[in-house]
């Protein structure tokens, strides 16, 4: 069994060697190094990590928060990986439903403490999920705001003590849409609807951008906040 300060090391040293690296060579050096040690994690905002991981490890976990808060296509896109895609879809839940997250803290908690009920219903349930792996992928991407310019493609994950694979950091919006149409990629709906980046349903934590914005404006929008807490 590696241990933290072998993964650290390893991710120091991929970060380096990876960096120039396409997404499908960073996915299979993952898929190589850690093999069902290793998960990819989903918004189900689209399908393109899992797409990408699948090609590399033919039943690799997707790991997907179901914050009891999601749009309904949101669950319908994720219903749809699982029944099309040779991939494991593993649904974590937080620790309360929302009546009875509710009943201890007030009703609508993300629209008075953002922070907290991301905490809650996000950042402490991957906190558990993703204890029996060594590494994990996701879609962050460097083009999606300020706060992700400097993702790099491989980094240690101090939180959680596990290497963080971002293969697709370096991809444009473009370069996501031309592997969509080359790959016949799941997409959300709500993206064809004017949603640029997809979370939890309540307008607090999610609308459209208006022109000009960046893709995540519609996050938190007017709040401060820019990120859920996990990749913080």
């Amino acid at each position: 069994m590696s241990t933290a300060t072998d993964l650290e090391a390893l991710a120091t040293a991929a970060a380096r060697e990876l960096e120039e690296a396409p997404a499908q060579e960073i996915m299979r050096w993952a898929a190589d190094t850690f093999g069902s040690k290793f998960c990819v994690t989903s918004s189900m905002e689209d399908a393109v990590v899992a797409h990408l991981a699948s090609t590399a490890l033919p039943g690799v976990d997707v790991v997907f928060l179901d914050t009891g808060y999601h749009f309904p296509e949101t669950i319908g896109t994720r219903d749809a990986v699982a029944a099309t895609m040779p991939v494991n879809v593993i649904t974590l839940t937080p620790r309360q439903s929302v009546a009875e997250q509710d009943a201890e803290y007030g009703p609508a908690l993300h629209d008075r403490d953002p922070d907290l009920c991301c905490s809650l219903r996000k950042v402490e349930p991957l906190q558990r999920g993703l204890m029996a792996y060594d590494a994990w992928a996701t879609g962050l991407r460097r083009d999606e705001s300020p706060s992700r310019a400097n993702t790099p493609v491989v980094a240690w994950d101090a939180k959680r003590r596990k290497v963080k694979i971002a293969p697709i950091a370096r991809w444009t919006q473009d370069d996501v849409d031309a592997y969509v149409q080359a790959n016949g990629v799941l997409l959300n709906p709500l993206l064809w609807e004017g949603y640029t980046s997809v979370g939890c349903s309540p307008l607090s934590c999610t609308r459209k951008p208006g022109e000009g914005e960046d893709a995540r404006a519609g996050r938190w929008a007017g709040s401060g906040k820019t990120e859920c807490g996990i990749h913080l």
